[in-house]
């Protein structure tokens, strides 16, 4: 479990920063009508929010094996 958490820090702390800025969102700007399906709820753009920050992270993970490849080539 601990290769695996140090494997992803990057995507698990995306996520957090993404969980707490769909909050942020949800309580600030929200949806009075309550018709949006992302940011009528608190869970929902919570939800989405940690799965945007962890894409939006993860696009700066370096590919180790692409690496090692143009070594050996």
């Amino acid at each position: 479990m601990k290769k695996w958490v140090n494997g992803n820090k990057l995507y698990l702390f995306g996520a957090l920063i993404g969980a707490v800025a769909g909050f942020l969102y949800w309580q600030q700007v929200g949806c009075s009508s309550g018709t949006c399906m992302i940011t009528s709820k608190p869970f929902n753009s919570t939800v989405y929010g940690a799965g945007m920050g962890a894409l939006l992270f993860g696009m700066f993970k370096k590919d180790i094996k692409a690496k090692d490849e143009n070594k050996a080539v």
